[in-house]
Order: structure tokens, then C-alpha cells, then sequence
């Protein structure tokens, strides 16, 4: 399947993606070591659909989202990161591409294609599919059959899918979507979230028998070169 060419960008004005801009920094090499434990992780079983996710806003989930997909990707491997953060989007501003369309018209226009709204990068291997327009509904579409379908199709012509949610506490949309994946991830912000409020996401996940992988813990500290270093556990 042919998908779009996104035009070319300078990924040196967007310093959240360090793996790409970055590749032999020490976050670079920590988001490589998260790419080991989420394959050992699940070493019987598939594991081609995780959900990143955090407890609050601003933990930087969409940013390890982004860093995670593009780690993973590879000329063999191939990878789509897709925006389902549909109250706040990012992913189009983290790679300056239009989201005129994207999931949302893919959910409701069964004459759309994903070959019409899936953008290949020109990172070998990485793939986008941007939220496209913020619908009234987010939960309800995520939730829907319709859903489940694309993440099929989706399924057929990618190895691994990432999904960018929004906070667990917030909304019900990574619940939604995680009772639909094969595994969750869960980024936690250091000195940013109480245990309390990690423990209630965790519950929220495991109420819909979601698969939690493993957690990020971001913002440990912060190096010369104004990027935060990240670990996985």
C-alpha cells in the first residue's frame, strides 16, 4: 500500500524528537533500552498494539510516544504512530504535518482509506496517522466497532502500532482504547503525580482488563543540552 509523502521538515526546530535529531545521546540510548524491555516483555506472545498513556497532562507522554515509534521503526520494521488524543493532538506539530484529516475522518467516512490519511515520514519505517478534526465524541468513536476494524486493517500492513492517548484521570478514552490493544504503556512524570493518583490509573487499566506493560519514568533530570532523560522500567 502507497501512503502520502509528508513535504520535507527541518526535525532539528523540534527538539522533542531527540532520537532522530540526537541518535547517540543518552535519552537516544534510554528510549533504545525501553524498545528491548517492550519486546521482551511479552516474548511468547504478539505484542503489535500499545497505548502510551499517562495519570495527568503534561507528562510528556506524547513526546515518548513520538521517540518510542521512531526507535522502533527500521527498514525492516515498519511502525505508525497515530494521534488518538482526540481533545488534544500534538503529533501534527511534532512532525509539522496538516491534520485536515486523519483518524477521526476514518472512523466516520467509510469511503476514506488509510492509504488517504496515513503520512510516511522520512524516517525509514516511521509512518503518522494525525487525529484529523476534534469530533464531539471522543469516547464513543474510540469505543466503537468501527474502531476495532481499523485497528485490524491497520494491523495488515504495519508491525507495530502506537497509539497516543490522552491521561488516564482525565477522560475514559485510553480506558476505552486500551481493552483494545495488546499492551499499555504508562509515563509517569517524577515529583509531578502523586503514588495516589498512579495507583487510580493503574485500577481505571486494570478494571478494563488492560495489559500494563511498564512504566516511564520522565523528567528525572535534565542534561547540558536541554533534554530530559528518560528511563524505562
Amino acid at each position: 500500500m502507497l501512503f502520502k509523502k509528508k513535504k520535507d521538515t527541518n526535525l532539528n526546530d523540534r527538539p522533542g524528537l531527540v532520537v532522530l535529531n540526537r541518535p547517540t545521546s543518552v535519552v537516544s540510548e534510554q528510549f533504545r533500552t525501553i524498545r528491548t524491555n517492550i519486546q521482551f516483555s511479552m516474548i511468547d506472545e504478539t505484542l503489535k498494539t500499545i497505548v502510551v498513556t499517562s495519570a495527568g497532562p503534561s507528562s510528556g507522554k506524547s513526546t515518548v510516544a513520538a521517540n518510542l515509534s521512531a526507535t522502533m521503526a527500521s527498514d525492516d520494521k515498519r511502525v505508525l504512530l497515530v494521534d488518538a488524543d482526540l481533545r488534544k493532538p500534538t503529533v501534527h506539530k511534532t512532525f509539522n504535518i496538516r491534520n485536515s484529516d486523519g483518524l477521526t475522518k476514518l472512523l466516520t467516512d467509510r469511503m476514506t482509506k488509510l492509504e488517504d490519511v496515513i503520512y510516511r515520514t522520512h524516517t525509514e519505517g516511521l509512518y503518522l496517522l494525525t487525529s484529523g478534526a476534534i469530533p464531539p465524541n471522543p469516547a464513543e468513536l474510540l469505543s466503537s466497532k468501527r474502531m476495532s476494524e481499523v485497528i485490524k486493517e491497520m494491523g495488515q500492513y504495519f508491525d507495530m502500532i502506537i497509539f497516543d492517548m490522552p491521561p488516564v484521570l482525565a477522560v475514559t478514552d485510553a480506558q476505552v482504547l486500551s481493552s483494545k490493544v495488546d499492551g499499555v504503556l504508562f509515563v509517569i512524570p517524577k515529583g509531578e503525580v502523586s503514588k495516589d493518583q498512579v495507583i487510580k490509573s493503574k485500577e481505571l487499566l486494570e478494571n478494563v482488563k488492560a495489559n500494563v506493560l511498564g512504566a516511564v519514568l520522565n523528567k528525572v533530570a535534565k542534561s547540558d543540552d536541554d533534554y530530559y532523560y528518560y528511563y524505562g522500567e
